[in-house]
């Protein structure tokens, strides 16, 4: 893998819509240092219901259009993505490239006692078994229950994160793997994180829940390190660009108003592109 020269340079991010924005949020906490491009293909989410050939189309127009604001790594934030693009991607590109899955699955099994593993997702990502497959690669003797909750992504898109019909519906969900006797369970969409506490209730605490945004953040630190990419500026130098800059193929306004609820960052400029001319 060639070496990026300019460490500089910003950290690509990207996600269906805002859900990637807790990858995000984690990457300003843990890695102050580094600035971010961000982009958040609003135009087109859901992903969770699209073919394997639509993700990989849609991951490709967007890592040209991330390729175009010179970064030097590339976190593909979102779940779906991570489990049908990654893995060809990688292959097609000279910088480096990490999804949320991996760093997931690596700390669940590390955190099972009963070796009774839950994981949440959209529809793709629990069809493609992604978490299932590694967990048990890392662990023949763990057991994956895997759950699709398709509605979950709407709710927190709507801001609904604590309304009693998210409760029910996350009610309805959860019950069934509750069932499975499983201590961990994996947020396995980055919208997810956003209802940690209601969840949280529900499934109590002796579950762990497993926040693969945090994780990954943690991983891209680790990468950096070993490609000689971290940024050598102190967070207090000024920046010779906006450190965090934002890009969506639809509804800005919108986009910018869910960010600012839950970023540790007022932004004050969100840039629409067509993503399709990609």
């Amino acid at each position: 893998m060639k070496e990026h020269k300019n460490c500089r340079a910003s950290i690509g991010v990207f996600d269906s819509g805002v859900g990637g924005l807790t990858v995000a949020r984690e990457i300003m906490r843990n890695l102050p240092k580094e600035h971010i491009v961000y982009f958040g293909d609003t135009a087109r989410v859901p992903y969770g219901s699209k073919s394997k050939d639509t993700i990989l189309r849609f991951s490709r127009q967007i890592i040209h259009f991330l390729r175009t604001q010179d970064v030097k790594a590339i976190v593909i934030a979102c779940n779906t993505a991570s489990a049908l693009a990654l893995d060809t991607v990688e292959k097609e590109l000279d910088i480096p490239i990490i999804g949320v899955i991996r760093p997931g699955a690596r700390v669940a099994v590390t955190a099972t006692k009963n070796h009774r593993i839950g994981v949440i997702g959209t529809e793709s990502t629990i069809n493609s078994h992604m978490y299932r497959k590694l967990i048990c690669e890392a662990d023949p003797s763990i057991t994956v229950y895997e759950k699709a909750c398709p509605l979950f992504c709407p709710l927190v898109e709507e801001g609904w994160l604590k309304d009693p019909v998210t409760k029910e519906v996350a009610r309805r969900y959860l019950d069934e793997l509750l069932e499975k006797d499983i201590d961990s369970l994996i947020l396995g969409c980055t919208h997810y994180p956003l209802l940690r506490s209601l969840i949280r209730d529900l499934v109590g605490d002796t579950v762990t829940l497993v926040n693969p945004a945090y994780e990954t953040a943690k991983e891209l630190g680790e990468l950096l390190a070993r490609e000689h990419l971290e940024n050598p500026d102190e967070p207090s130098d000024p920046p010779a660009t906006e450190p965090y800059r934002f890009f969506v193929s639809d509804m800005a306004d919108k986009f910018g108003h869910f960010a600012n609820s839950i970023l540790p960052y007022d932004i004050t400029t969100i840039q629409k592109i067509n993503i399709e001319e990609y």
